[in-house]
Formats: structure tokens, C-alpha cells, sequence
């Protein structure tokens, strides 16, 4: 079995006192109402992740009023998006290796975050700066510009490209509200300061079930436990693929296979060079079953762990990198090379294997 579901695939809905009363529209921003017009309405967004970060700006010129509930605010970098130039079509037509070295070039460049994410996060003090002066020059007032600025060390949270997020915050429709939520009412929202917002609309921008996985809750192992409970609130599995006690059982973008710097692409393309190669050493040898031995999963496991010590990610921040024992089981604590070299080829010594079966005889015929 292949479980490919992802890790960013079920919603996270928090847990809102009065929300099965609103009367009004609710929705999650991975469930997207197409149905409900925002045109004219009173909105709240709940949440200032990566998810609320690309539709607030898009929203915003539609509703009347709009209401950002902003529990943490994030470390917002400019975004380098920009189109294709015709010069760069041309030549990347006529020279596809152009193509492949300005891609490279991406990679490394991305790739060199790990020197201040894993090795001396110290080195986010560079990040940090070129961080500020966006804000500095996108949201004029120090006392606004105050409130929107994170008090953790940059990456230590998921870092959000945008050069619409601040310009988005300005507008006059618009309210960052720093209170949480005390209470949902039929028609509007209390916050934690007593103040009362008429909403006809609730979006929430609140991420998703990364560290619950719903996999875990629908898959048993060999001795018939649920993988939630092998987990017991704490995923792990060898090389963020296999996972002790669960023959057969491969898992895309598993436990610590998660990245703050690159592309998720690589990883998972390094992980199905992987299950390829465990699928061509089982047809070579007839074999049944494979299963990755408890004590290499196990030793695995401490590398990561090893590893994970002095990175930006333990400087102290709430995540939704972290599981529910504060252990950060979403990250790879490294370079994606090292990642990609260790899941080059299938190691059978690493694993149980069972051979198949002979067919029984079939039955003389009288």
C-alpha cells in the first residue's frame, strides 16, 4: 500500500465557543465556498498563516468589512514571483541546459537556508532585516507596524512570501483584531476584549491536521493496532516512508520529510526513486513482504532527532511543526541532497523479508 494523502490535505477547525449557533456562512479556506458571494459582506478571517496570507489580499476589494483575527503574526518575505521574460523563453528553447542551470541556481539558492535554519540559526538575523524593511516600508504607522511584528525568531514559524499581505492590512475595510476569540453569536463575533463584530461570514484560514494525520486513524499493522496508536501522538517513520510492524506499507511526504526552504517536489520524488526500488528488489526475489526492521527505523529516528537539536525550529515558538508531545515531527532537520542520497536505493538488509508462498498443488483430477 501507497499512502499518498499528504500532509496538508484535512482542515483544522478550532474549536469555537457558539459556533454551531452562526447563522452566517462558514467555511474553511481549504474548503472554499464557490457557491457564497462575498460581494458587500461583513467577513471575519480567523487565522494569518500561509493560507489566509494569499486569499485576505484577494478577498479584500470584494467585502465591506473585513476582520483579520491575528493570534501570531508571521515573518512575511517579498515575493519573488515575477513572469517569464520573451528574452528568457527564447533562450531556454534554444539552450534547455540555460533552463536547468537557472533551476539549479533556484536550488542552491534555496538550499543555503539551511546554514541559518539547521546549523547557526543565529544567521536568520539577515533574514530578519530584509523581513523588517518590507514592513517598514508597507505599513507606515509604527504603532500598526508593531502589532503585526512577530516575537520569534524568524523561521522558527513557517516564513510567507507576499507583496500584498501589509498592503492588504492597510486598507480601510480592513481590521487587524490581535484578541482571540471569546465567543461566536448567531450573527456576529466576541472577542477576548468585549468588543461585539457583526459577521456574515466566517472564514478559516487555521491550517491543517499535519501531525494527526487521518491515515493514522484508518490503517492497522501486523498485530491489528491503528497506526495512531503505534504513533501514540508522536508520528515517526524510517526515512519519513516505512514504519515498523506495517508490511507493505509505504507513506509520501511522511514524518520529518517536511521542508521550511525548498520544494516538496524533491522530497517526493526522492521517496518514490525509493518505493521503486523496494518494488523492483521484491519482484526480483519473489518476495511476500517487506517490512523495515524496528531497530533501523529506531536508529533512523535518533539521527533525526540528533539532528533537530539547535535548529531555529527548537528556539522556543508554538508550530504546527510540532506533534502533540512538542516534538517537531514535520521538518528535515538537513540538506535535501543528504535526503535524496540516502533514499537512492532500497537497502534489504534494513528490512524483514518474506518470501511468497508456492501455489498449492492443484487437485489430481479423478
Amino acid at each position: 500500500m501507497l499512502a499518498g494523502m499528504g500532509p496538508l490535505a484535512e482542515p483544522k477547525t478550532p474549536e469555537l465557543p457558539g459556533l454551531e449557533d452562526f447563522e452566517g456562512a462558514v467555511f474553511h479556506s481549504a474548503r472554499w465556498d464557490h457557491d457564497y458571494d462575498l460581494k458587500g459582506k461583513r467577513v471575519a478571517s480567523v487565522g494569518t498563516g500561509a493560507s489566509a496570507i494569499q486569499y485576505v489580499p484577494s478577498i479584500q476589494p470584494e467585502v465591506e468589512q473585513l476582520h483579520v483575527f491575528q493570534r501570531t503574526p508571521p515573518w512575511v518575505f517579498p515575493h519573488t514571483d515575477r513572469p517569464i521574460s520573451r528574452i528568457e523563453r527564447w533562450l531556454y528553447r534554444k539552450l534547455p541546459a540555460a533552463q536547468r542551470l537557472a533551476r539549479g541556481g533556484v536550488y542552491v539558492g534555496r538550499e543555503s537556508l539551511v546554514l541559518g535554519f539547521v546549523k547557526k540559526p543565529r544567521l536568520m538575523a539577515l533574514a530578519e532585516r530584509l523581513a523588517r524593511r518590507q514592513m517598514r516600508k508597507q505599513i507606515p504607522d509604527p504603532e500598526f507596524r508593531k502589532r503585526l511584528t512577530p516575537d520569534f525568531t524568524i523561521g522558527c514559524k513557517r516564513i510567507l512570501p507576499s507583496n500584498k499581505w501589509y498592503p492588504a492590512l492597510v486598507k480601510d475595510n480592513v481590521e487587524v483584531v490581535t484578541e482571540g476569540v471569546k465567543e461566536v453569536r448567531r450573527h456576529s463575533i466576541v472577542a477576548e476584549d468585549g468588543v461585539e463584530r457583526p459577521i456574515d461570514a466566517i472564514i478559516f484560514g487555521t491550517g491543517f491536521e499535519v501531525t494527526d494525520m487521518p491515515v493514522a486513524k484508518q490503517v492497522r499493522g501486523r498485530d491489528g493496532r491503528l497506526l495512531g496508536e503505534v504513533w501514540d501522538g508522536s508520528p515517526r517513520a524510517h526515512l519519513g516512508t516505512a514504519i515498523a510492524g506495517f508490511p507493505n506499507f509505504f507513506m509520501m511526504l511522511g514524518p520529518n520529510t517536511g521542508l521550511g526552504h525548498s520544494s516538496m517536489v524533491y522530497m517526493a520524488e526522492s521517496q518514490i526513486a525509493y518505493v521503486m526500488d523496494a518494488l523492483r528488489c521484491m519482484s526480483e526475489r519473489d518476495l511476500e513482504t517487506v517490512e523495515i526492521r524496528a531497530a533501523a527505523a529506531e536508529a533512523y529516528n535518533e539521527r533525526v532527532e540528533e539532528r533537530m537539536e539547535g535548529t531555529v525550529w527548537n528556539t522556543g515558538c508554538a508550530s504546527w511543526y510540532l506533534d502533540d508531545t512538542g516534538r517537531n515531527a514535520t521538518l528535515w532537520p538537513d540538506w535535501t541532497w543528504r535526503f535524496r542520497q540516502r533514499t537512492r536505493s532500497f537497502d534489504p538488509e534494513e528490512y524483514l523479508l518474506e518470501a511468497r508462498r508456492p501455489a498449492p498443488a492443484a487437485a489430481a483430477v479423478a
